[in-house]
């Protein structure tokens, strides 16, 4: 009795360990630990941001900008190392609109440099109608966006008006694209991977193309979802990461991609895998995983993978009400035949 009463204290020391862990990550999301505890509750790079993403500079400056749980505000951290970015101050660049459109529900804001600009990408809805959800974009000509003026270009015009989100800008022998998630026109599904040449910051080109819909069971738990398109180029081929199903534990990513000289615009072209690359894994506490980015380790070789996930899976409310999808990082591998390996069983 006097063992057993003894392995009971053991037990309920540990996981007070655990829980006490758990209340104060938010102040040592920077640190490391050689325990076994860091395995079991994942440690988070930022925590309560979702929708991350990381701008590394030629300079190797980095750049971290996510949706916050309020929904309210366009912040911007800034730092030398990946690491730093967790302890980086967090500035408000943009506030959301206290009446008409980008009043409500500002959800994933992306940057991007082009044009001797930076520009950031995000979805808003209206205050008297938050589901009236559009893509949006701010401009800065100022060489560090941290400082200098955003301007509001408007709308990201596309060819038919319904709900869009999750824009992501990328460039590929002198063009540049967007992916966005957008509802199909004939009301089908939640949203849908569409791609077309950027004219504008704001314009896309006439051509208008869907690459990817949700239609696999993986992709419909919940609800009839892609959306979240990150982008990486490496091997000759254009990967394009993108995340499916309800943004609770059933959340999960995917993977589609087509060749470096393939005709971009023609669906044909884009080949996507049958099964989820990224997806909840219990033993890790990594529940629910997705609308991820890439940028590159301090060494500027290194591929790293930004994404959010919860460590925990009953919900603290709704999927958009719980405030606890944290930012993590891990290295991406890459496989013998150029594909990326997002190590689904390992930690990161």
């Amino acid at each position: 009795m006097k063992y057993g009463l003894f392995l009971l204290v053991v037990l309920g020391g540990i996981l007070a360990a655990c829980g006490e862990k758990q209340a104060t990550q938010s102040e040592h999301s920077g640190a490391e630990s050689s325990t076994a505890l860091s395995v079991a509750v994942p440690r988070a790079l930022i925590p309560q941001r979702a929708d991350p993403f990381i701008y590394r500079t030629s300079a190797g400056h980095y750049y971290f900008i996510a949706t916050t749980p309020e929904f309210d505000r366009i912040e911007l951290r800034s730092a030398n190392s990946l690491r730093e970015l967790g302890n980086a101050e967090a500035k408000i660049i943009w506030r959301k609109h206290d009446s008409g459109a980008m009043g409500a529900n500002i959800w994933a804001p992306e940057l991007h440099y082009f044009d001797n600009t930076w520009y950031i990408y995000f979805a808003a809805g209206d205050t008297e109608k938050p589901w009236l959800i559009r893509m949006y974009v701010l401009a800065n000509r100022n060489a560090d966006p941290s400082q200098g003026e955003w301007e509001e270009l408007g709308r990201v015009k596309t060819a038919r008006d319904s709900f869009a989100l999750d824009a992501t800008s990328f460039e590929h022998k002198g063009q540049r694209y967007l992916v966005w998630a957008q509802k199909d026109p004939e009301e089908k599904l939640n949203s849908a991977l569409y791609l077309a040449k950027l004219n504008s910051p704001t314009q896309v080109g006439a051509v208008e193309v869907e690459i990817s819909r949700p239609e696999l069971e993986w992709e419909i738990q919940g609800y009839k979802v892609n959306e979240g398109a990150a982008v990486i180029i490496r091997n000759n081929k254009i990967f394009i990461t993108y995340s499916a199903s309800a943004t609770d534990h059933r959340y999960a990513m995917g993977l589609l991609w087509a060749d470096a000289d393939a005709d971009l615009l023609n669906p044909a072209s884009w080949h996507k895998l049958p099964q989820s690359v990224f997806s909840t894994n219990e033993a890790l506490k990594r529940y629910g995983p997705g609308h991820n980015s890439f940028t590159q380790a301090d060494d500027g070789q290194s591929d790293i993978m930004v994404y959010h996930a919860r460590d925990y899976k009953e919900l603290q409310g709704t999927p958009l009400t719980d405030p606890n999808r944290h930012t993590y990082i891990r290295r991406l591998e890459w496989t013998s035949d150029g594909f990326p390996d997002f190590g689904q069983d390992k930690p990161d």
